[in-house]
């Protein structure tokens, strides 16, 4: 049985700017590939409503489940929890579990939970809240949709939060291949391999150091001695060439 799909929406002029470089990806990436679950798609898009509710809808329909980071703050450009509420066609407004892990946060903290601070207990009708032990102020899930903060530190909390429980299936193994060729000199060879372990995911990533070329191929599949096979058939391929 394949395992569960997933992509990534990542939502933020900031982004797209270049003024902050994204982390999540990375990190989120790892995690699901730990967890048997296949990261298919990353999107980038902009704080354009219809941008966001369009990439929602799609993503949502052609994947098992979509990971959001970005826009669920208390500023007038954090729009993606209203963005979601309109993609799922539900009404979004405060919620009374959200309000009070606010409320609780900022009176231990000795600030106001002003009415921008309220923002960020919008929650879309029908959502579970989705725990963040850094900062309080939660993310949610709905549909096959969850939905994250962008803050490295947040985002990551709440990954851990949503992973244990989802069903995943076979953690992906990988196995690496420093080549000192160039990429055409190895390149019916990475042919023949990939025909023959077609059920792998075979990558050539080329580099050059000191004027000399050459590739780190990378071999990933769920099954350990299929990947060792492999790796073994391209090192032999490989020795036939010098």
């Amino acid at each position: 049985m394949p395992n569960p799909t997933a992509a990534m929406l990542v939502i933020g002029d900031e982004i797209l700017s270049g003024r902050t470089r994204d982390a999540n990806m990375y990190h989120l990436a790892n995690q699901l590939t730990e967890r048997g679950i296949d990261l298919k798609e990353v999107r980038v898009v902009s704080d354009d409503a219809p941008a966001i509710v369009a990439a929602v809808k799609a993503l949502s329909a052609g994947f098992d489940h979509v990971f959001t980071s970005g826009g669920i703050g208390p500023t007038h450009d954090d729009i993606t929890a209203d963005c979601i509420a309109e993609a799922f066609d539900t009404p979004i407004s405060i919620r009374d579990d959200a309000r009070a892990l606010l409320a609780a946060h900022y009176e231990r903290t000795g600030r106001e939970l002003n009415a921008a601070r309220l923002r960020m207990a919008r929650i879309p009708d029908g959502a579970a809240l989705i725990e963040n032990p850094v900062s309080v102020a939660p993310g949610f899930t709905i549909g096959n949709v969850h939905v994250m903060a962008g803050v490295p530190s947040v985002f990551e909390a709440m990954v851990a939060s949503v992973l244990p429980g989802l069903t995943g299936g076979a953690p992906l193994i990988s196995e690496s291949l420093r080549v000192e060729k160039g990429e055409g000199d190895i390149a019916e060879t990475l042919t023949s391999i990939s025909t023959t372990y077609h059920d792998l995911s075979i990558g050539c990533y080329p580099f050059q150091e000191n004027g000399r070329y050459g590739a780190n191929v990378v071999l990933r599949g769920s099954d350990a001695a299929r990947v060792s096979a492999a790796r073994t058939a391209l090192v032999r391929a490989l020795e036939a060439l010098a």
